[in-house]
């Protein structure tokens, strides 16, 4: 049987957790001021008269106010120069200024207004010229683009700029997403020994987030659980599963600490591992070194799914997106958003720096069989390369509760 796999009850395993939230501190009003100096350097560097950040993850990094969009058009505006302006409906005014961390004016309009009227004199007041050119966030949906459009503001995507702030994260990012893995990982391991033969997919999925909630968390931001066959399917089969003898077990999942993510898999076996399920695991838990080898400074993200595929391509899988094989990126940023930048795929040659976090997942799918997803997320330190969590030991022993 394999080493933590299996033996508890639920209840057990639960009992075995406890908050692990102490000390964990969110993002403070001093950095969001950092932040938005950092933009508004890189808005005059490119002749840019202000950014447009609509809500969700972009207002919530530059400012710290957590607010989910809508129809209703809620947004932050920083101009190159000044200090940022808040945009929302007038009933919502007493709302947001609860959620408001960075201070800043609020400037409201009715529901018969125009908020991109609002916008547009927001902007004049700032002293943003009308010819300049708004930076808005790739996150802004279609109707604000044309209602911003209709009113004579030229526009451009602000990637160039929200990228650049948010793939260099900060100490005190870190940290907080380190506290995430940590807690996932307990999670994980709590998982794994509560496992018996007949448990479903959404037993599993249910007692994850209970687990996630024991160690402070306020639940799953995310939870993909799959055996069998259904493990080679990247993302999951609209089926719940049965656990069987020998099934492989694919569990993905995550958590949040003040906005900021956690997303670790383990793939490990339910009972004896077969000559090839040790095969393919070995070959994965290869390929993700070699992923994590590749990782040096200065070195383009590209390079990683480079070494990770050749890996595999050397064993006989693939090449390329094929199966059996690596059907997707090595792996992707993560932050405020568990998919940010930079990408670990063949077209980015953004080249790492210090403070840069990503996944590292070079899944192999074996179609009709299992697939195997070692996936673990690294920074990258003024030294180079360091794991969020460490990776799985091996398959007799996926937890190293042993090693």
């Amino acid at each position: 049987m394999t080493i933590g796999v299996g033996g508890q009850t639920a209840e057990q395993a639960l009992a075995g957790l406890s908050s692990m939230m102490a000390g964990a501190e969110p993002i403070g009003v001093a950095e969001y001021r950092t932040r938005v100096a950092s933009v508004q350097a890189l808005l005059r560097e490119r002749g840019l008269g202000a950014l447009y950040a609509h809500a969700g993850t972009n207002m919530r990094y530059f400012s710290g106010t957590v607010w989910y969009p809508s129809e209703r058009l809620v947004g932050l505006i920083i101009p190159a120069e000044g200090e940022p302006q808040y945009v929302a409906p007038a009933f919502e005014e007493g709302t947001l200024r609860e959620y408001m961390q960075l201070p800043g004016d609020l400037h409201v309009w009715q529901e018969h207004e125009s908020p991109y009227a609002l916008c547009r004199r927001v902007l004049a007041q700032a002293g943003v010229a009308s010819s300049a050119r708004l930076a808005v966030s790739e996150d802004t949906p279609l109707f604000v683009l044309d209602g911003l459009q209709r009113e004579g503001l030229a526009w451009v995507n602000a990637k160039p700029v929200t990228a650049a702030c948010r793939m260099h994260k900060s100490a005190a990012e870190i940290a907080l997403m380190q506290r995430a893995h940590d807690m996932t990982m307990a999670v994980h391991r709590a998982t794994a020994s509560m496992l018996r033969p007949g448990i479903t997919t959404t037993e599993v999925e249910a007692f994850i987030a209970a687990a996630h909630r024991k160690v402070g968390a306020s639940g799953s931001y995310f939870c993909i659980v799959l055996f069998g066959v259904a493990s080679s399917f990247p993302h999951g089969v609209k089926e719940a599963q049965v656990l069987q003898d020998g099934d492989m077990v694919l569990i993905d999942t995550g958590c949040l600490v003040h906005g900021y993510m956690s997303d670790i898999t383990r793939s490990y076996v339910f009972g004896e591992p077969s000559t090839r399920q040790r095969q393919i695991w070995n070959l994965e838990k290869a390929a993700q070194a070699a992923a994590f080898a590749a990782a040096q400074l200065g070195t383009p993200c590209r390079e990683l799914d480079r070494a990770a595929r050749s890996v595999i391509a050397a064993a006989g899988l693939g090449p390329g997106y094929q199966l059996p094989g690596l059907p997707h990126r090595t792996g992707h940023g993560c932050g405020l958003d568990i998919h940010e930048w930079p990408y670990l795929v063949e077209n980015d040659e953004t080249p790492l720096a210090p403070g840069m976090c990503f996944s590292n997942e070079p899944m192999i799918c074996v179609p009709g069989e299992f697939g195997i997803r070692h996936e673990d997320h690294v920074y990258m330190s003024e030294d180079g390369p360091r794991w969020f969590s460490q990776p799985a030991h091996s398959i007799d022993d996926p937890f190293g509760l042993q090693a």
